[in-house]
């Protein structure tokens, strides 16, 4: 039974004939190498990825410097985010009075005791690991429609805490 089966299948394949349809992949090949250029292209090298949220516009600039990895501060109409984490209430880009000190009018309480917090953490953590310095850097996000009397505030205490190299996040112009 078996040596008729092989006579069979034998037979079907030398009755078979041979196909001519043949996978061409030389274009799938090219799809792929023109694909792997764009990803390599468009693949940010820096390690600090700065993603503005929605209702955030950064101002645009020509600068062409990479971010530097620090900690976050955001400046919206809605508020001041310390590493995503909502500080300080604002209504329409405007402080209540409440938040801002009363002998010094540049000062907000709130931002402040966020960031000394937080320099202190970093120190606490430098402390037990000799590869992290706490280095007063702060990358600052603000939406561009803000006074400048507000960044002024928020700057100024930043740098009350100890974060006095205040980095400003910008769209790049094309």
């Amino acid at each position: 039974m078996s040596i008729g089966r092989r006579r069979g299948m034998g037979r079907y394949m030398d009755r078979r004939i041979a196909s001519t349809f043949k996978i061409q992949i030389t274009s799938m090949v090219d799809m792929f190498v023109i694909l792997l250029v764009f990803l390599l292209k468009s693949y940010s090298t820096s390690p600090v990825n700065i993603t503005p949220s929605d209702d955030l516009k950064l101002p645009v600039s020509t600068s062409t410097k990479n971010p530097v990895e620090s900690l976050k501060l955001v400046v919206s109409r809605s508020g001041i985010f310390v590493d995503e984490r909502k500080i300080v209430e604002m209504k329409d880009g405007v402080l209540a009075i409440g938040d801002v000190d009363a002998n010094d009018t540049q000062f907000i309480r709130a931002l402040y005791t966020e960031l000394d917090e937080q320099a202190k953490k970093t120190r606490t953590i430098a402390t037990q690991n000799s590869e992290l310095e706490f280095d007063g850097k702060v990358v600052m996000q603000a939406e561009r429609s803000l006074p400048y009397d507000l960044l002024r505030k928020v700057m100024y205490t930043s740098m009350m805490a100890g974060y006095s190299d205040v980095k400003i996040a910008v769209m790049l112009k094309e």
